[in-house]
């Protein structure tokens, strides 16, 4: 048995001699995954095991469940290589659209430009929510002097206007000590840095650009760990691994200081940097068994605890039953339409695509 940790920080992990058991190829009533078991978590076999290879890659912020899945997916099937990279949302989604992968992980949903290359490449998706995220702000864990920061202090930190003006703590507020101030953050490719842009600063992609930057959330880790007077910000996951290292800042959007946790989550009140998390599967590599078992084991409910476990928000059991739907009933496109980063959508919004719809609208 190969286990993989739940934080793993090569962009690659390789989880090789993982059988995958076909059913029965003749049922009086086949299921709409037809050839494949072990899509909740156990399954006895039925038939010969089958040799395949699943390919992901996206999003690292999505790196931790992937991870945590694909582990447990190892203990209940056999024969099959899962690969999976992470190479931010953007990376990852211009290998999708291009054919080049069966699944994209992603921190936010499809923008205009990525359907447009998927449509180009004659690529067809399916959506699947998967998990929400409270994406985090952190400071060094000896920093001693921030708690909380309003919205409105780190557009001030982040904004383009701040660059190579806003170096010091106490250009933030007064009351910090007068001392430098070093940011750390993902990446242009990354969907956190589309998604926090918008939410922080107002416009996605607009961000000072003299700070420290990576696709590989353990590089800001350890550049904030390592920085007395650092801030970054990733997802809720890297900080529960680190957070011996680091401490979460609480964020006040005008209701007060709230700090980032799935119970705040949960309630709709971690605003604005609570957002939803995807995985999307082609729709022609889904005909391969290997393929849809993974995709439906990736978003089985009995499953959702390996999101939880890595410090995400798993969506409730209605919600992922009505995903599974997606999957089965081969539903393609985004009920987004293109938008890309979305500010303001809660975990509840995602119980009924008719209330999701009318949220969106608005």
């Amino acid at each position: 048995m190969i286990l993989i940790p739940k934080m793993h920080r090569l962009c690659l992990v390789e989880i090789l001699s993982v059988a995958l058991v076909l059913a029965a190829c003749e049922r009086a009533t086949p299921p709409a995954h037809e050839g494949a078991v072990a899509t909740g978590g156990s399954g006895s076999p039925s038939a010969a095991p089958l040799i395949a290879t699943v390919s992901i890659d996206g999003s690292s912020t999505m790196l931790p469940i992937s991870t945590a899945v694909a582990e447990a997916f190892h203990e209940v099937n056999t024969g099959v290589t899962i690969s999976v990279h992470e190479s931010g949302t953007g990376g990852g989604m211009k290998k999708f659209c291009s054919g080049q992968l069966d699944i994209a992980a992603a921190s936010r949903p499809i923008n205009a430009a990525e359907i447009a290359e998927c449509r180009a490449a004659h690529v067809e998706f399916i959506e699947l929510p998967v998990a929400f995220d409270s994406l985090t702000v952190v400071v060094n864990g000896g920093n001693t002097f921030v708690d909380c920061l309003t919205v409105k202090e780190l557009r001030t930190m982040w904004q383009p206007e701040a660059e190579g003006k806003i170096g010091r703590w106490n250009q933030i507020r007064s009351s910090f000590p007068d001392r430098p101030l070093a940011l750390f953050g993902p990446g242009t490719e990354s969907g956190t840095f589309d998604y926090f842009t918008l939410a922080i600063v107002g416009t996605q992609s607009a961000s000072r650009r003299d700070y420290t930057k990576s696709e590989d959330d353990e590089v800001i880790v350890k550049g904030v760990a390592s920085d007395p007077g650092a801030l970054g910000y990733f997802g809720y996951a890297y900080y529960e691994a680190h957070k011996d290292v680091l401490r979460a800042v609480s964020i006040d959007n005008g209701q007060g200081c709230i700090s980032p946790r799935a119970a705040t989550v949960a309630d709709g009140t971690y605003q604005p940097l609570s957002r939803p998390m995807f995985v999307y599967v082609n729709a022609s590599a889904a005909a391969r068994p290997e393929v849809d078992a993974f995709a439906h084991f990736y978003i089985a409910p009995e499953n959702a605890r390996y999101v939880h476990d890595v410090g995400y928000m798993p969506l409730t059991t209605a919600t992922l039953l009505t995903v599974a739907r997606r999957l089965d009933g081969r539903v393609t496109g985004s009920i987004f339409g293109g938008r890309g980063s979305i500010v303001g959508l809660t975990a509840d919004m995602f119980q009924d695509e008719d209330r999701l719809k009318s949220a969106l609208v608005r």
